[in-house]
């Protein structure tokens, strides 16, 4: 089974590139975030005709959003919403009884890396810490579980194009990375990506939108991110970061990150 997650940056605006995606990588369940648009304005018959008969959605007008599109069954899990604000951030299904997914877009946190002074921050940091407390209080780590998503945090020191430059960058803080070494702690996620392409590799995600030559420069972020719990570590045959991707027609400023299982 290949499951793969991106944030799509507006999934009307990025159809055709779904519709290459899908086509070229053949994903079994697709995870998106970032839909930017709500539930009665989803593209559902332009999905189901890419072959993805079984769509699960939470969108609001213009912001976030989540939504899995599956060739298997689904059925939701209890999908939450975190940190005292209804904003379509989670979606938790179950794919054909084989295991729960968890699509998670967790805020971006804006530029100011101090929660006294910027709100956006404080509202990230509280947001990881109510997913730590909530898996570990509600969710089993005997429970086989996929967490996927723009986790909007790139833990590692080679998860970024530069270690020293970004300490201070909201995304690789270390207060950012404590947190979210939290959650994973909690559960005992397995980073699924890094298992099978640890470090000292550099991997990327996300390329900003600012840079002119974003290929060239190369000053990448790993944002995203896919994690399994230990019952299912041993089923993960391969991982890909499609980097090409971010050089499509009108691209998303991500790429998708596939995982492919044997179940």
């Amino acid at each position: 089974m290949r499951l793969a997650t991106w944030n799509i940056n507006s999934v009307r605006l990025r159809m055709p590139i779904v519709a290459q995606f899908t086509e070229s990588h053949k994903p079994d369940v697709l995870c998106l975030q970032e839909t930017k648009v709500e539930d009665s304005k989803f593209p559902l018959e332009d999905i189901k005709a890419l072959g993805y008969e079984h769509v699960l959605f939470r969108g609001m007008k213009g912001y976030n959003g989540v939504a899995v599109l599956s060739r298997l069954p689904l059925a939701d899990s209890g999908s939450r919403d975190w940190a005292g604000k209804e904003d379509c951030r989670h979606l938790a299904v179950d794919v054909d009884g084989k295991f729960e997914l968890h699509n998670f877009y967790v805020p971006a946190g804006g530029d100011e890396p101090n929660p006294e002074v910027n709100e956006k921050f404080d509202h990230k940091l509280r947001f990881v810490d109510e997913m730590r407390d909530w898996f570990k209080s509600d969710r089993k780590a005997d429970k086989p579980m996929v967490l996927v998503g723009d986790l909007n945090i790139a833990p590692l020191e080679n998860d970024v194009w530069s270690h020293k430059q970004l300490l201070k960058i909201v995304s690789h803080t270390p207060i950012e990375v404590e947190k979210l070494t939290a959650v994973q702690n909690g559960m005992k996620w397995v980073d699924a990506v890094r298992d099978k392409i640890p470090e000292p590799e550099k991997l990327y995600s996300w390329w900003s939108y600012r840079s002119r030559d974003w290929r060239a420069a190369d000053k990448g972020r790993r944002l995203d991110h896919v994690w399994v719990t230990e019952p299912l570590a041993g089923a993960v045959s391969g991982v890909e970061i499609v980097k090409d991707a971010r050089g499509w027609e009108k691209p998303s400023d991500h790429v998708p990150v596939i995982v492919d299982f044997k179940l």
